[in-house]
């Protein structure tokens, strides 16, 4: 079956979750790969949507934090501030999913301001709950196109931190980052001590890699080729979101 490059990035991402984990989902692509890591491989996925609810099993696509479906058959409904405080805060959160304007080498990332604090040229929405997610999750998986203005050298602000920056902060969330990009997978490299390709896909080159990288990205030495997306995930992707919403 044929399929686009964003549809690869969805499945790439889903293929992350493993079965039993528990999942901070938020909403946009992060939400089309949980739930499609939820019907193939991950039936024991736990959900959690920060509007407050823990177990989610929506019977279709949400199409937001707050869509109804995704309290049904959920094992509890309870505040954002609980979600935060006894989930995310007692570290039972294994993967959180966050975006961004801007991501640099480090996986610290912007969702601020483009340009100066006090005169920006853009004024985002901020953090939200990202910096809350990128201080305490197990791990981070970064859902982006792969564009030299958002994977930047240095980004204009610190929303939330990555790697290095929960190192020196001593938070509890301590695990890796992996970037899923329209064109490959970046992970952190604890030799290099930052993102580094290790996964590119089907028909993408090294080089149109680099192009659209705002730094001297690092190649692993163990460059693997993104295994195409199945019959079985392309069908039940593109039944999760028949009208292409997120895709």
């Amino acid at each position: 079956m044929k399929y686009s490059r964003n549809e690869l990035m969805v499945v790439a991402a889903a293929r992350e979750l493993k079965n039993g984990e528990t999942v901070l989902v938020g909403v946009g692509l992060p939400n089309l790969a949980c739930n499609l890591a939820k019907r193939i491989h991950a039936p024991n996925l736990t959900m959690i949507y920060e509007s407050g609810v823990i177990g989610a099993e929506p019977s279709r696509l949400p199409l937001s934090i707050g869509d109804p479906c995704i309290v049904t058959n959920s094992k509890s409904v309870c505040s954002m501030f609980e979600v935060f405080s006894y989930y995310l805060q007692s570290h039972r959160v294994d993967v959180g999913f966050l975006g961004g304007a801007q991501i640099d080498k480090y996986g610290n990332i912007n969702t601020t301001v483009i340009g100066s604090y006090a005169a920006p040229k853009i004024r985002l929405p901020g953090s939200g709950g990202a910096c809350d997610i990128a201080h305490l999750a197990k791990r981070i998986i970064i859902i982006t196109p792969h564009q030299k203005r958002r994977l930047v050298d240095k980004i204009d602000f610190l929303t939330s931190p990555g790697v290095l920056e929960r190192e020196k902060l001593e938070v509890k969330g301590k695990g890796g980052i992996k970037v899923i990009t329209s064109l490959g997978v970046l992970s952190f490299n604890e030799k290099h001590g930052e993102l580094v390709l290790e996964s590119i896909y089907p028909g993408v080159t090294v080089e149109e890699i680099k192009e659209n990288t705002g730094w001297n990205l690092k190649i692993s030495e163990l460059l693997k080729v993104t295994p195409e997306p199945t019959t079985l995930e392309l069908s039940t992707l593109r039944s999760l979101d028949p009208s292409k919403i997120y895709i």
